[in-house]
């Protein structure tokens, strides 16, 4: 059986007098190393901290503000499936190409036209590029690691990716009002200098082994009819949610992590704080703080104890992350920060663990990338269920009640994913799930 995903192999990985990279082959190494640049420079919103007032500033309403948003969140959602069916077609790496072009574009539509109708398209286009990568890169990842027999270095590899990216804002996020002094549309301009940063890495990724060769292949059974491709992809990946208990399992357990801390992340963030009477000048050394804290978590799952499977640890996490917004209506000030960065560190402990849950739980030559699109359309689906809920809530004056409600509510969740794990009515092996959630003995006679 393979090993824990946070422990390496004997005799591969990290051990007495070896590096981190010990046992990788070089296209291992290169795969890993590129994939860091990648996501750090792809997801390097210089604009993040400050597109409200830039819109503001251009002439746009609230209204036209949040109204562009509320179509943003709409469009990925849309653009999830057939992004995540172009990535089984074309192969992953061609999809991120594909999405560091698109993204590249899209971050200089306001440069060019800075009205409603360009940040309008700015968003439509960022959502396609986030789209386009949001499956393929996991899945290049994860299909590259395994073809160089390196399955082992996948959590450790999408961990450091997240917490290099994390680490990359919080740097460089502070330089963006000194930078809009000096020429306004600055951030707009490195964020697209970014996204070209991060072609660059997509064309200089490894071609995998059979990359898109199953996609042309049934293209070539069905007569090169590509709507029929296409649709025989999507049935493929629907089946193999509905054939797989564990797999469709997996994807529930992941929403509560998700929800949770988009939720709390953007939407509750600034509500919180000001309750409490932190003023608006501390956001964001708050949020520099929980970014650090993220980014420390993600780059370190192995720091969990091996005690627990990868299932149960999304589980407690979970549990930590609802709790925690619980005990935030208990506290003063600075409880809440300290609660705020814990909870931004199970969040960055639950990722990258969830993530490699959800890829062991794929079935071998099933459409990887189609798939990891419906699980993100599955989170964001309810997370945008959960937005409604809390808009409500905070018109109402009802912060308090949300967050206890929420805690609530994942607990429900987690009880009944519980429930279904110790009936039997699922079984762990039905996905080929069982190596990473259940420990094998080494030939030293360790857990691994």
């Amino acid at each position: 059986m393979s090993p824990r995903p946070w422990r390496t192999a004997p005799g591969r990985g990290t051990g007495p007098g070896k590096g981190p990279a010990a046992g990788l082959t070089d296209t291992a190494r290169r795969i890993i190393r590129l994939n860091y640049g990648f996501q750090l420079l792809f997801n390097l919103l210089w604009w993040m901290p400050v597109f409200y007032a830039y819109q503001k500033t251009a002439g746009l309403s609230d209204a036209q503000i949040f109204g562009i948003q509320s179509i943003y969140y709409v469009a990925f959602c849309l653009f999830e499936i057939p992004t995540g069916l172009i990535a089984d077609r074309i192969g992953p790496r061609n999809c991120l190409r594909a999405g560091a072009v698109v993204m590249t574009a899209a971050n200089l539509a306001p440069v060019f036209s800075a009205s409603y109708t360009g940040f309008l398209v700015h968003f439509l286009a960022i959502a396609a590029g986030r789209s386009l990568t949001s499956g393929a890169a996991s899945a290049y990842l994860y299909d590259g690691l395994r073809a160089e027999k390196a399955d082992e270095h996948y959590l450790k590899a999408e961990g450091t990716a997240r917490a290099l990216g994390l680490a990359a804002k919080v740097v460089c996020w502070p330089l963006v009002g000194p930078l809009m002094a000096v020429a306004h549309a600055a951030p707009y301009v490195l964020s697209a200098a970014s996204a070209a940063g991060s072609l660059v890495c997509a064309v200089a990724l490894p071609r995998l082994a059979g990359e898109a060769g199953a996609g042309r292949a049934a293209d070539k059974a069905g007569g090169g009819r590509r709507g029929g491709a296409f649709l025989r992809d999507a049935g493929s990946a629907l089946r193999c949610v509905f054939a797989s208990p564990w797999l469709a399992l997996v994807m529930v357990q992941g929403v509560a992590v998700f929800t949770l801390s988009r939720i709390c992340q953007v939407n509750l963030f600034q509500p919180i704080l000001l309750d409490h009477g932190i003023a608006e000048a501390s956001h964001g050394g708050v949020l520099a703080a929980m970014t650090v804290a993220e980014a420390v978590a993600s780059a370190r799952p192995q720091w969990l104890s091996r005690r627990l499977t990868p299932v149960a640890w999304v589980s407690v996490l979970s549990v930590v992350l609802a709790g925690t917004l619980a005990a935030m209506t208990l506290g003063g000030p600075w409880v809440v920060v300290g609660l705020l960065c814990l909870f931004a560190a199970a969040t960055g402990f639950a990722y990258p663990v969830q993530r490699k849950l959800v890829n062991d739980a794929v079935p071998p030559d099933a459409p990887r990338a189609t798939l990891l699109s419906v699980e993100s359309i599955v989170d964001r689906a309810v997370c945008a269920l959960a937005a409604v809920a809390v808009g409500a809530y905070l018109s109402a004056g009802h912060l308090d009640a949300l967050l206890w409600h929420s805690a609530l509510a994942t607990a429900v969740l987690l009880g009944a994913f519980q429930l279904l794990l110790r009936s039997g009515a699922v079984r762990r092996d039905q996905a080929g799930a069982v190596p990473a959630v259940r420990p094998a003995p080494d030939p030293a006679g360790r857990t691994t």
